[in-house]
């Protein structure tokens, strides 16, 4: 049996893996699962979660190796790569499903992760499933596109892995999926120049160097008066990239976007679809919104002149909608203009930034958002940005809900639209809600 105790993926003690993870270091809270020092150490901007121990692992792979379920959940918000190897080629898949923590396959399997990923032997995480002996992992990985009669290095299948009982109960669910049961024959990825997504061996802060050779802009998504959006790739990664319009560039810019930029380090992978979209899907994209505004706001401080409008979200190719980063301006861009205020909250367009409260204030622009996706229209189309600011700001303007909207998220809305700042929910208080809406 090749799976054994020299695999990288699930075998020997932490301290015999890497010693430096004794150390009191990021490595070592995420095996240990202490996730109020994680959550210290990622509101440091400076610090790389995606950087790897002497042994490529990232935090990640310790948190998913240990089976610490919120680390991991904090470290996906925050955007550590899925799919990243560490030098035996074991993603965080590998390692979660030899150890069968069901509940991290799942959260993986969600965000993307290769469930066909072969480590340096060959070897997938359905292999390693069926080799440990964990029957609902396997099972999991089997639903969700993991090949049965995959070969490794060495001729073998997860199904010569697995013990009698699970191997038939393999074979007979992936039957059902269409999968064909012929050995497919191993094939070592770096012959087609494939790009292997590895964990940084330090921190990229901001004094750190980009190579532009490697970053490559694939089409336009949007562009307005601050800069371009494009979609685009680096280092194999899709990725989204802010192209900024400056004027007369200068030092001080310069030091002001160095100490900026480390700060905006969600990184998502949104791609565009042009739909219709019917009120379940509403509830589902404004239940994504909002746990990711729920996320935002556990920040300190809050990451500045970031204004929640349609215009930030973005959907990804599995129809979730995610908000993007890559509109937040920074503080040389236009200080103090309102591009978009039929988005934003009364007392934000009335108020200087310092005297708002910004929690309260994207409530307002959720509502307003909330409107636009159960409507699917553009508040107050017809009239001008200014128009819009000032008649919002003092005349009252409010947009109206239609008939036919249903009464839940008709008294949703009007909460979050509350004219007294301080009586807004948050977004932890109606996220669940909206949960309670998504099953209705």
């Amino acid at each position: 049996m090749r799976l054994s105790n020299s695999s990288s993926a699930s075998t020997g003690t932490p301290e015999e893996k890497n010693p430096s993870t004794k150390m009191d270091d990021i490595f070592t809270q995420c095996r240990e699962g202490n996730a109020v020092a994680v959550r210290l150490w990622l509101d440091n901007t400076e610090n790389d979660l995606n950087q790897g121990d002497d042994h490529g692992f990232s935090p990640l792979h310790w948190a998913c190796r240990e089976g610490r379920s919120s680390v991991v959940d904090m470290l996906i918000m925050r955007g550590a790569r899925i799919n990243v190897m560490n030098r035996g080629d074991d993603t965080p898949l590998h390692l979660a499903a030899s150890h069968g923590h069901r509940d991290i396959v799942g959260k993986l399997i969600q965000c993307k992760a290769d469930t066909n990923a072969a480590n340096e032997h060959g070897n997938t995480p359905l292999h390693y499933a069926c080799f440990w002996g964990q029957d609902q992992v396997a099972e999991d990985l089997v639903t969700n596109g993991a090949l049965v009669s995959i070969c490794n290095k060495y001729g073998e299948t997860p199904l010569d892995k697995a013990k009698p009982h699970l191997r038939e109960l393999l074979r007979e669910n992936a039957e059902k999926l269409g999968q064909n049961l012929t050995k497919i024959p191993f094939k070592d990825s770096f012959w087609k120049g494939t790009t292997r997504t590895r964990p940084r061996n330090g921190t990229l802060n901001k004094h750190a160097g980009i190579d532009y050779k490697q970053l490559s802009l694939l089409a336009k998504i949007n562009e307005n008066q601050s800069g371009e959006l494009w979609q685009g790739r680096w280092q194999g990664n899709e990725i989204v990239v802010k192209v900024l319009k400056v004027r007369d560039w200068t030092t001080r810019k310069s030091r002001d976007f160095n100490e900026e930029y480390p700060k905006l380090r969600l990184l998502f992978n949104p791609l565009i679809y042009n739909f219709v979209v019917d009120q379940t899907q509403a509830v589902k994209f404004a239940l994504d919104i909002a746990c990711g505004m729920a996320f935002l706001h556990t920040l300190e401080p809050m990451i500045p002149r970031h204004y929640l409008n349609s215009k930030s979200v973005m959907i990804d190719e599995d129809m979730t909608a995610r908000i993007s980063m890559a509109d937040v301006k920074f503080s040389f861009q236009c200080p103090g203009r309102m591009y978009s205020p039929a988005w934003v909250a009364p007392e934000a367009l009335q108020k200087k930034p310092e005297d708002i409260n910004r929690r309260s204030a994207d409530m307002w622009s959720f509502a307003i958002l909330l409107w636009e996706l159960v409507t699917r229209e553009v508040p107050f189309a017809d009239l001008s940005n200014m128009e819009i600011g000032m008649k919002v700001a003092l005349e009252g303007l409010r947009p109206t809900i239609p008939p036919g909207i249903s009464p839940h998220i008709c008294k949703l809305m009007k909460i979050c639209m509350n004219e007294d700042p301080a009586k807004r929910p948050k977004f932890d208080m109606i996220v669940p809600i909206l949960e309670k809406m998504q099953d209705k």
